[in-house]
């Protein structure tokens, strides 16, 4: 559908007797130069299989799928489902899934990952990318989860809510510097490739918009020893970020660590009992998280919760 203009969608949805489910985040962007930037930035080629959450009309899936040498698109809605089928007829390396891509905020759909990794394996590709206009409502936990998951993607090209991608790229002493910030900078280089007024978009969405760039980096993640343990401690950290981080340590581990341990670690790094956690830098804060870690034995260790909103 590369004439995905505004006359063109409303005049098909018309035909077809729907209306944008705004429940479901459907803005479509409708700037074909900015469907065919979000391609130059994704860098695709036969190597990879992308997953796309969001298929709406199939305009972006299409370009993926000429590039790429497999696309998992995921729609939720059943209408757009079929509509997406139409367009994407003639494309052999697509595989369209009726369905949530979560399980929950915490987990990706089992299914969706499945797929990834059976088409992964019969297009005999190496790499996994996410490439999406990712719904308002779910991009925060598709990007989060994603991170832990596997297969591991080497790329995540999107667009977000503006808002979102100040978080991700946001650095300390900020008011958007979070634990999402944290968990994306300790794994990716991230950066905004360029931000969207709502006029791109249709229907317009209230809020701007941006096209997010994650390059993921292998070395990170090895040299991350749980990654399980950091993202719930960054989590529990940022669940108070106001708050003193002495008080919020000893809050979040009362039944595993004493006041004597919590100083000496906050000593060892040289940090001041009057820090609030987003003062720390991401270093700063996986040092921290592995300091901790260390003096809690695994069966004491608080269930992960990996919800980074």
């Amino acid at each position: 559908m590369s004439r995905q203009t505004i006359s063109y969608l409303q005049r098909k949805f018309a035909e077809v007797g729907l209306e944008p489910n705004a429940r479901h985040g459907q803005n479509f962007l409708v700037d074909l130069n900015l469907l065919d930037f979000v391609i130059k930035t994704a860098d695709l080629s036969g190597r990879d299989v992308v997953l796309e959450v969001g298929t709406g009309t199939a305009s972006l899936t299409t370009r993926i799928a000429e590039q790429a040498g497999h696309v998992v698109s995921v729609e939720i809605d059943r209408h757009l489902y079929a509509l997406a089928q139409e367009q994407l007829a003639g494309y052999s390396n697509v595989t369209l899934l009726q369905q949530d891509a979560l399980r929950n905020k915490n987990h990706l759909d089992e299914q969706v990952m499945r797929s990834v990794r059976q088409a992964m394996q019969d297009a005999g590709c190496d790499r996994f990318k996410l490439v999406a206009n990712l719904p308002y409502n779910v991009a925060t936990s598709i990007i989060a989860n994603l991170l832990n998951t596997e297969p591991w993607p080497c790329q995540i090209t999107a667009t977000v809510q503006k808002e979102l991608a100040e978080r991700m790229v946001a650095p300390p002493h900020t008011r958007d510097y979070s634990a999402l910030s944290v968990w994306v900078q300790s794994l990716c280089d991230v950066r905004i490739e360029r931000n969207l007024a709502p006029s791109v978009f249709w229907p317009r969405p209230k809020v701007q918009s941006a096209i997010i760039n994650l390059v993921t980096r292998r070395d990170r993640r090895d040299a991350m020893p749980d990654l399980n343990w950091f993202q719930s401690f960054v989590r529990s950290l940022f669940l108070h970020r106001r708050k003193l981080l002495r008080g919020v340590l000893l809050a979040a581990y009362k039944h595993c660590l004493a006041k004597p341990t919590i100083d000496r670690i906050l000593g060892a790094m040289d940090v001041s009992d009057q820090a609030r956690a987003e003062q720390l830098s991401v270093e700063q804060l996986q040092r921290l998280s592995e300091l901790v870690r260390a003096e809690i034995p695994p069966e004491s260790r608080p269930e992960f919760v990996s919800s980074l909103e």
